[in-house]
């Protein structure tokens, strides 16, 4: 259900941002009764996003990994950039492929900061029950295009999180040709084991990981792989603090 203002409202935005390719704006889902909490962190997470003097986009390339960070039904683009890159089937979800294109290419995307779309869940989605949104072809859609941006012209990366997120990227990323050097776990008991040939080393070892690279004048590249935002948080600060910077040197995803 749009709000009727909303065209009005996402045409004025673009009118005044020449800089951005598209945007979408805030959503809220109903019936509400029936909302999960995955459904209510999702919701919360996209409402977080268009802050700021430009609607979020910063934000949007930073998130971009993460989930998809404009709700589809919300988005308007400019014709030109969608005569340009359009709709493709891949086997994976269309719309994240068409967001991480789009930003590939250097293109922005922002969000109107206001709820104008209330968007109906229920069981008959496609993202419920078509086998393009299952969790391992989110995960090869990231790594596709991972392997063409952050870690184009490498083969190898740092890999933090080994669990159900992390082991299904690094898959997916492995079948890109892309391989895991190293593993950051918090767990202790994954410490110093030894993953399809990758040490798993503490967050601490990761400063001397980082150290190691920059002697060999080789950049470092790191893909973290959580589903938590806390966690995510945490690690951000931690990249952060060696002076790496987000979108260039690593990449948070979920």
């Amino acid at each position: 259900l749009m709000h009727r203002q909303r065209l009005a409202l996402q045409r004025a935005a673009l009118d005044r941002h020449p800089e951005l390719a598209g945007v979408g704006t805030r959503v809220r889902y109903f019936p509400r009764r029936e909302l999960g909490d995955g459904m209510r962190a999702y919701e919360r997470w996209l409402n977080a996003l268009g802050d700021g003097p430009d609607l979020g986009a910063a934000a949007v390339r930073r998130e971009a990994f993460v989930e998809c960070p404009l709700g589809h039904p919300t988005w308007m683009l400019r014709r030109a950039v969608l005569d340009r890159y359009g709709w493709r089937e891949r086997g994976w979800p269309e719309d994240h492929d068409l967001l991480l294109r789009l930003l590939g290419a250097g293109h922005d995307l922002g969000v109107v900061p206001r709820r104008l779309h209330h968007w109906r869940d229920g069981p008959g989605r496609l993202s419920r029950r078509d086998p393009r949104y299952a969790p391992a072809r989110f995960a090869a859609c990231k790594a596709h295009h991972l392997a063409r941006g952050l870690l184009a012209g490498r083969e190898d990366y740092v890999l933090w999180g080994h669990g159900p997120t992390g082991r299904l990227l690094r898959a997916a990323l492995r079948a890109e040709g892309r391989h895991a050097s190293h593993v950051v776990e918090v767990h202790p008991r994954r410490i110093g084991q030894v993953l399809h040939g990758a040490p798993v080393i503490a967050v601490e070892e990761l400063d001397a990981r980082v150290d190691e690279l920059r002697r060999d004048a080789r950049a470092v590249r790191v893909v973290a792989a959580v589903s938590g935002p806390e966690a995510r948080g945490l690690i951000r600060g931690r990249l952060d603090g060696l002076g790496l910077v987000e979108t260039v040197d690593y990449v948070v995803t979920a």
